[in-house]
């Protein structure tokens, strides 16, 4: 990314890879981020502003896609279902909100864009980074050897990843769901994501380091991987606790009551349509930071939202446009988000003294912005009639 993309244009650059990355589920929390400080910090920037502007691309617009995800299918069931209990026969399509979805990349790259670097830069850059992250001053120079090595775990990559694309597009591909999508949630593709990205990574790894000269045998590799576990010991106490405090809050119902408290106070208030919408936006940018998982909270509010606005004649794709606008909103500053940890644990590798409030303060002007400018976004979208997806109309009506 750093030979191709002028230092100008590194930030929206990784906004945008990073909302890529939802193609391949929950990858972009472990590699796109991460990657990002590195990346930054060969530039010359702070880490943690490179962890910023990537986790504002995978998580804080997890709802814009250029391309459709799992996640599409699985908020789709939902809204459906809910839109049948006032009429059986409506159908929702999967692909309902892609093109509002391809719309917000563009909306989602260049606020966080400049969000990153009129307001979260500036602050951030005053801290010393001063974790035990080893980095090479001038990472941008390799050796003759690296260039050779690089190639060659250029071109494992490349294999691996065309071995996958040609086991996996077959019709009859075992890969595939029983539909035949690759992308829903149930496909085994999807299932098997995370050995996938570790061996389509660890093999082009294996093969810089031999030719590298960095792994003389397969002790130095046991090695290596040994050396990146021992840093985990941190994030393993940390999730323990977290998954501890979760489950308890889980237990406690306090989200869904908030959640359906909320939904009939929105009901009471037979608000316009416009300000029905952006009320549905605010009450489920709320229950985000309580209940974390999307498909959990769709759960609990389509029943509610969904006939509630088909009532006053707006359409279930558009409600679901508008929860997955507060959903991704405030899914950067809710420690109820379960890689919530894992990012903490990214911010300390560069600066020790970094906690959840450390990441939390950096993400807010992310999360404020993208609430307000998003919202915004769909309200013109919707003044302009522009399409939200396929078969996906604004309003309905009764027979």
């Amino acid at each position: 990314m750093l030979r191709v993309t002028p230092k100008k244009l590194l930030t929206p650059m990784l906004i945008f890879v990073a909302m890529f990355s939802h193609v391949a589920a929950d990858a972009g929390y472990v590699l796109v981020i991460p990657l990002g400080a590195i990346i930054f910090m060969s530039a010359g920037r702070h880490p943690l502003v490179g962890i910023a502007a990537a986790f504002s691309g995978v998580s804080g617009g997890f709802a814009a896609n250029m391309v459709p995800t799992g996640n599409d299918a699985l908020l789709q069931g939902f809204t459906q279902a809910a839109a049948q209990l006032l009429d059986s026969t409506y159908t929702v399509n999967t692909l309902c909100n892609l093109f509002f979805g391809i719309g917000s990349t563009i909306l989602i790259t260049l606020v966080g864009w400049w969000v990153t670097e009129r307001i979260v830069e500036p602050r951030v850059s005053k801290m010393a980074v001063d974790g035990d992250f080893k980095h090479d001053e001038d990472m941008s120079s390799v050796t003759p050897e690296e260039s050779r090595a690089f190639r060659r775990a250029g071109l494992v990559m490349l294999l691996s990843l065309l071995g996958l694309a040609a086991v996996a597009w077959p019709e009859s591909s075992t890969l595939r769901s029983p539909e035949g999508a690759l992308t829903d949630f149930g496909a085994p593709i999807m299932k098997s994501i995370v050995p996938l990205i570790f061996l389509i990574f660890i093999l082009p790894g294996i093969v810089y380091g031999f030719a590298a000269g960095t792994f003389k045998s397969g002790k130095d590799v046991i090695g290596a991987m040994n050396d990146s576990m021992s840093k985990m010991g941190s994030y393993m106490v940390m999730a323990f606790f977290c998954a501890l405090f979760i489950k308890a809050f889980s237990d406690s119902n306090i989200g869904t009551l908030v959640a359906l408290a909320g939904a009939d106070g929105l009901k009471a208030m037979a608000l316009p349509g416009e300000a029905t919408i952006i009320g549905m936006v605010l009450l489920t940018a709320l229950v985000n930071l309580l209940i974390g998982s999307a498909s959990a909270k769709w759960a609990l509010l389509s029943p509610i939202m969904v006939p509630m606005l088909m009532a006053v004649g707006i359409s279930p794709e558009l409600t679901q446009a508008a929860f997955r606008i507060g959903d991704s909103s405030t899914n950067i500053i809710t420690p109820m988000m379960v890689f919530f940890p894992l990012i903490v644990i990214y911010c300390q590798r560069y600066v020790k003294g970094a906690g959840v409030g450390t990441l939390v303060s950096m993400m807010m002007p992310y999360s404020i912005a993208f609430l307000v400018s998003w919202s915004l976004f769909l309200l013109v979208w919707w003044g302009l009639e522009m399409p939200l997806g396929i078969a996906a109309p604004y309003t309905w009506s009764a027979g």
